[in-house]
């Protein structure tokens, strides 16, 4: 057989199979695509919601550490001056110096341990004061006017009343501690009742609700997000309001270690505890912030694109 009767051979063999497939109402089998995997889907899916955002923050980071370098190697001194402030490197160098010190962490767990105890009879106080400012006109006033007056006074002002009038100096820090992160929890609390639909009271009240019931089922779930609000911003400012405690009038804790580092002219572990002081605030932001999602799962997803 010839190439060109060969050719003609396969044509008419391929022409042949259309025409009995459309015969048959058939359309002629098209190979499918290979499905993708579901985890490199779900790789994918991360990535672009929220693994481009780590990315370009982590690299933001590397950029301010890369400028630093730069800095302090060449002794920058144009309105701000870096003329003795340590290299990333340098103070990496220190820092794992105090790793192996255990002075180091006493630092640390006094400072949390002062936060914890504080901050927990803040939350406690702060939202029961707030609940009845936000539930009743008389707590409000009666409230309000020690709240205006004292809440902008800051932390360092209160230090020497809180050594006149504390017993010893680790109540007074704590005292001072407790005051930063009472306000900002008030105030949201108030915000989050005050907001609460009148309508919602009036449906439950219509169902026969009391008031126990109406203020644990209708007030506090609706105020929720507000009060944890104010839970978040009131730890930053209990962390605020520490440090001011420590360098004054403390012993120990991680404030008291970075003003003693700068009477001792040791640069490298004044930048430490600061560094420290920040990843120690994010830190516990972070879990205020994930122990209370559970609580908000009603709200759904956030809505908007970013």
């Amino acid at each position: 057989m010839t190439a060109k009767a060969q050719q003609v051979s396969i044509k008419q063999v391929h022409d042949d199979a259309a025409a009995a497939c459309a015969a048959a109402g058939n359309k002629v089998p098209v190979p499918e695509a290979i499905p993708r995997s579901p985890i490199n889907a779900d790789v994918m899916g991360w990535f672009q919601d929220k693994g481009l955002s780590w990315v370009v923050r982590i690299l933001a980071i590397i950029g301010a550490i890369g400028v630093w370098q730069l800095a302090s190697s060449f002794q920058w001194s144009f309105f701000l001056s870096f003329e003795n402030v340590p290299t990333p490197v340098v103070v990496f160098d220190a820092l794992l110096a105090q790793l192996n010190n255990a002075e180091f962490y006493k630092h640390i767990m006094v400072s949390l341990q002062r936060i914890l105890l504080s901050y927990l009879l803040a939350v406690v106080i702060g939202v029961l004061i707030g609940v009845l400012m936000g539930m009743y006109k008389i707590a409000e006033d009666i409230f309000l006017p020690y709240i205006e007056i004292l809440r902008p006074i800051p932390a360092v002002a209160w230090i020497p009343m809180a050594i006149l009038v504390m017993p010893t100096e680790e109540s007074s820090i704590i005292f001072i501690t407790f005051l930063g992160a009472l306000f900002p929890i008030i105030l949201n609390t108030v915000h989050g009742v005050e907001q609460t639909p009148v309508n919602l009271i009036r449906a439950a009240k219509s169902f026969g609700a009391n008031g126990r019931n109406i203020l644990w089922h209708v007030v506090l779930p609706g105020a929720l997000p507000s009060i944890l609000a104010g839970l978040a911003i009131g730890m930053g400012v209990a962390w605020f309001s520490l440090l001011a405690g420590e360098i004054i009038s403390g012993q120990y804790g991680i404030g008291y270690f970075t003003w003693s580092a700068y009477t001792l002219v040791e640069y490298p572990n004044i930048i430490i505890g600061m560094l420290i002081i920040g990843l120690l605030g994010t830190g516990s932001t972070a879990l205020v912030r994930l122990m209370a999602k559970p609580m908000l799962r009603w709200q759904g997803e956030k809505g908007g694109n970013r």
